[in-house]
């Protein structure tokens, strides 16, 4: 079946043709078809008689393989006029006239050697030869005399030549005619031909989705009334047609107005996981059957995704103030009974002034929007927040790991990421192994001084836990003296810009503090 509606756009256009018309006859066909198949099997009643008969009168008005052109003639069937009948005889069959009409003279005459000629200058004319001119009927008027031949014509000959000449002429008028009128015929029928389109249109994805759901093995979704979602190995309804048996089903369970917090690598399928949600759910609220063995979820009022990273350079947008503006957009639109979708947001800006967006942005959808959420991150930091919000959810998508080399597993599992392997991924991408070499030594000795920093930061917290100002028996002034100097000391070690430092130069500060505190302490 073809698509009536852009037919009948096309068909309203004064440069249609014929073959515009045929094939909305045809789709038409189609379309009832589908159409009775569907009420015979519902038990149900429905006439299409109208449109019927519409679509054969333009299979019985236009000739099977219309040409292009519509003020050209040769597009309409004979049978549809009896005048039209006779131009199109006179414009293809003029010869045999002609002739038929000499053989008749000839009969009528006794003149064997009559004959029919044409020429562009005298038109049609019967040509006599002089022996037989004593036999030229009265009615024969004479119209150019030849040195062995006279040359007559007869009102009948004048009659054939005038239908003929303006044969081709008339008959493409008047077939323009009878093509218009039949356009205009099925444009007064738009509505129920939109009518028939629309229900076809419905029956087209109803049963569209419904194969699926048999080759696919989808099931039947349920919505719960308490805003909990639970999808029992659940798939990208678009991923698994091109992985095919490699697809990694997941199950994913959440209760109202909780948040899914993802780590993990990059290629890991955080990504994939949190769109098949989010698909899973259309497909649901618009009736289909989903790519899951079990399937419980709320009805939401909106989705909103920040995925990806795109610019918009012409309005002056950067990539981060994109992704700002959406983000914004997210959450003075989301409402409770929304699901949001965040992949990576902040990322577009420097390390600590993302986290904390991010961080800010997740708590405010956890405590003001109260959303369904599933939110990725890189920053491993946020994962701490399940212990301020119970809402939220670690999960990380596992990944495989021996001898330095890495290999996605696609499986969610509950609990926090402990590394991004994002220089791994870069090796799998094919980058210089010079460079992800040196990247590696790199990661490695910032990790090292990550680890060194809090161990040293952990030294002074218990250093200044311990330093107790000194309350002993002593005069005022020479107390007030010492409790100024650890005064001094507190502050020095609070201002201390540690990790701009290097280990060698945190502990020798350490040590000059020790020797300070001891030296206080002896005095006191």
């Amino acid at each position: 079946m073809g698509d009536i509606e852009r037919r009948l756009g096309k068909i309203s256009q004064p440069q249609c043709n014929g073959r515009d018309l045929l094939a909305l006859a045809g789709s038409v066909h189609a379309g009832i078809s589908s159409l009775e198949v569907l009420v015979h099997a519902t038990g149900g009643t429905a006439n299409f008689e109208s449109l019927r008969e519409l679509a054969y009168k333009i299979e019985r008005t236009l000739v099977e393989d219309p040409p292009l052109a519509t003020k050209q003639g040769y597009l309409i069937r004979n049978g549809v006029s009896a005048e039209l009948d006779e131009l199109i005889e006179l414009s293809t069959n003029a010869q045999a006239m002609v002739s038929r009409m000499e053989a008749e003279e000839k009969e009528k005459t006794g003149i064997s050697s009559l004959k029919i000629r044409y020429n562009n200058v005298f038109g049609y004319y019967i040509e006599i030869t002089n022996s037989h001119k004593d036999k030229v009927p009265a009615n024969y008027q004479r119209k150019q005399t030849l040195t062995n031949a006279e040359r007559y014509c007869t009102d009948e000959l004048i009659e054939l030549e005038r239908k003929v000449l303006s044969a081709n002429t008339k008959r493409a008028d008047l077939e323009f005619e009878f093509f218009e009128a039949l356009r205009k015929e099925i444009l007064n029928q738009c509505p129920a031909l939109l009518g028939l389109a629309h229900e076809c249109s419905e029956v087209d994805v109803v049963s569209s989705l419904a194969w699926l759901s048999l080759e696919e093995k989808y099931v039947r979704p349920s919505f719960t009334a308490d805003g909990s979602l639970k999808m029992k190995a659940s798939r990208h309804p678009v991923v698994e047609q091109t992985v095919k048996k490699n697809f990694v089903a997941n199950d994913i369970e959440l209760r109202q107005h909780s948040c899914l917090l993802l780590t993990g690598p990059n290629m890991a399928g955080k990504s994939t996981l949190m769109r098949q949600v989010a698909l899973i759910a259309i497909m649901a609220q618009m009736g289909s059957f989903v790519p899951c063995d079990e399937a419980q979820l709320p009805i939401f009022d909106a989705i909103f995704t920040r995925i990806g990273a795109s610019d918009q350079l012409s309005e002056g947008l950067s990539t981060f103030m994109v992704e700002m503006t959406e983000t914004s957009a997210m959450l003075k639109n989301a409402t409770k009974d929304s699901l949001v979708i965040l992949d990576e947001v902040g990322r577009g800006t420097s390390t600590f002034d993302g986290m904390c967006l991010a961080q800010s942005i997740l708590e405010h959808l956890l405590s003001e929007v109260k959303a369904l959420t599933f939110f990725a991150t890189h920053y491993h930091e946020l994962t701490s927040l399940d212990q301020s919000f119970g809402q939220i959810t670690n999960a990380h998508m596992t990944v495989a790991e021996r001898n330095g080399e890495i290999r996605f597993l696609h499986t969610l599992v509950k609990g926090p990421a402990l590394k991004s392997y994002g220089v791994q991924v870069a090796e799998l991408a094919g980058l210089p192994a010079t460079v992800t070499r040196r990247a590696k030594s790199l990661l490695r000795d910032i990790e090292s001084k990550r680890v060194q920093a809090s161990s040293q930061l952990s030294l002074l917290d218990s250093l200044s836990a311990d330093v107790e100002i000194p309350a002993l028996e002593m005069d005022l002034p020479e107390a007030t003296q010492i409790s100024e100097s650890l005064k001094n000391l507190l502050d020095e070690v609070e201002k201390y810009p540690l990790m701009q430092m290097s280990p060698l130069e945190a502990m020798n500060q350490i040590a000059k503090w020790k020797e300070l505190v001891s030296n206080q302490s002896i005095k006191a």
